[in-house]
């Protein structure tokens, strides 16, 4: 099976940041994939901006290597790279200032899609768009890109909205989560909406408890400074969490439209109940037993003795609506886990009555949907264990790994970045935030973490390469149940 690759519109992308690691890593390399698989056109134009004094050949020589050292598993071609190359620019520029304004004007085109990527702090979002717009460097049709973290609470993030929003309509912002680029993340909801088989089981009839993973090996790395002000809580469930909760919880939209899909999205974020104290457990992890000095425990990577921030987080929640009265949703994420793992499973209830006695144990369906890594999708099923000797129950998996199922051609290694650069192309919002998602998320958000904050909470140690706190697995088996085995 091969993918189709359909190409976008001709257009002009502004990095702002394009020295920085994010655009090295992630957003031009993907661009890259992209002008090699054939759905950037040749004559589009990307225009890296930022402060450092350089010329436009030291760029691409920047940019090149970022290529081969970034750009994946494939071999490069040198005359793709160069090609590619050659629609590279650069301008230095002052956020704050008026230096390369009126360069960066000279080298946009009109009569193609004009789009900005704020790949910059927070703190200049609001500079960058008075700028664009000040210089008219925008129409009615163009697109900005932002990345996390849209605040760091309500109050912040209801500021941040109205400084784009001075300049930009909604319609033109488009707020970047890149796990809502992930292939998975996309066929749940081609798996919830275009099966029969799952949308009429999809409640708390059918549904005993949904659980959300995302696990990582790594610590805070050099990211303690931002880490230590913002926690597990802020920089995973806020955002990554909270969007594939609401994916997996939303009503059926009338159609697979940006506003209508968002629509069913907010509806979730607003139903979810307060979180009980006891429903809540953090942690910090310890130092790696086998090499301490490289990997230590979390308050020396952050250099604060004294942190109470979480580098892990598990909590029990509820949905207050008609399909999920009753039905727990438990989210867990941590960093310097056991294995890097982003799974979502929904398990289902006993069945009413088992015919084949206690003996035979319980044995419950389990759709297992894995956003990383080996992307894809389990189905749990209960089948006779083969041989003699009586009616003896196993759990075996429908396993449909995309690489497998759909073989090397079909299962198109596209990293999310990718996707979602080309949606803005294409002027489709269907995987981006909207503003009152946003701040309704933080509205959720907010008194959990005052919570904790004004009860003077610490958070719990953890092992280094464990599950987690004790405290975690506890959370489970106070209601009678267990979370799934965390696995590479």
């Amino acid at each position: 099976m091969v993918s189709r690759v359909i190409p976008v519109a001709s257009f002009d992308l502004v990095i702002f940041g394009g020295t920085g690691d994010l655009a090295r890593r992630k957003i031009l390399p993907g661009l890259f994939r992209r002008y090699c698989a054939g759905q950037m056109p040749p004559e589009a134009r990307i225009i890296g901006a930022a402060r450092a004094d350089i010329d436009v050949t030291t760029y691409r020589d920047m940019i090149g290597e970022a290529i081969a050292e970034f750009g994946g598993s494939t071999s490069v071609d040198p005359e793709d790279l160069n090609a590619f190359l050659q629609t590279l620019s650069y301008v230095a520029i002052d956020a704050r200032g008026e230096t390369g304004w009126r360069e960066l004007a000279k080298q946009m085109r009109r009569k193609v899609v004009r789009a900005f990527y704020f790949s910059v702090a927070p703190g200049l979002f609001g500079d960058l768009a008075e700028r664009l717009n000040n210089h008219g460097l925008t129409d009615d049709d163009s697109r900005i890109v932002v990345e996390k973290p849209f605040g760091r609470d309500l109050e912040s993030a209801h500021q941040l909205n109205q400084d784009l929003a001075a300049f930009f309509d909604e319609g033109q912002i488009y707020r970047i989560d890149h796990y809502l680029g992930k292939e998975t993340v996309q066929n749940l909801m081609a798996v919830r909406f275009g099966n029969m088989l799952f949308e009429p089981l999809w409640n708390s009839q059918f549904v005993d408890h949904i659980q959300i993973t995302v696990a990582e090996t790594v610590g805070v790395g050099g990211r303690g400074e931002y880490y230590d002000k913002s926690g597990a809580m802020r920089d995973m469930v806020q955002n990554h969490l909270m969007q594939l909760l609401c994916l997996i919880a939303m009503e059926p939209p009338a159609r697979f439209d940006p506003d209508a899909v968002r629509d069913e999205k907010l509806k979730v974020i607003r139903a979810l109940e307060p979180v009980e104290p006891h429903h809540i457990v953090r942690g910090q992890y310890e130092a790696d037993q086998d090499n301490p000095e490289e990997h230590p425990d979390y308050r020396t990577a952050v250099e604060n003795p004294k942190s109470r921030t979480e580098s892990f987080i598990a909590m029990k929640t509820h949905i207050a609506n008609w399909r999920w009265a009753g039905t727990p949703f438990y989210l867990r994420t941590g960093k310097r886990m056991v294995a890097r793992s982003s799974e979502i499973s929904i398990v289902f209830k006993d069945t009413p009555h088992s015919i084949f006695g206690e003996e035979a144990g319980r044995h419950r369906n389990v759709l297992s949907i894995r956003l990383q890594p080996n992307e894809g999708i389990k189905l749990g099923v209960t089948i006779k264990e083969p041989g003699p000797g009586g009616m003896r129950l196993i759990d075996v998996p429908l396993d449909m790994t995309f690489a497998d199922a759909l073989g090397p051609d079909g299962a198109e290694n596209v990293d999310a970045y990718e996707r979602l650069i080309m949606d803005v192309i294409r002027g489709n919002q269907t995987l981006f935030m909207r503003g009152d998602e946003v701040e309704a998320a933080w509205a959720w958000t907010d008194p959990i973490i005052e919570g904790w904050t004004n009860r003077g909470d610490v958070p719990k140690p953890y092992a280094s390469h464990s599950a987690g706190p004790d405290a975690s697995a506890q959370l489970m088996r106070r209601d009678d149940r267990d979370w799934r085995e965390v696995t590479p």
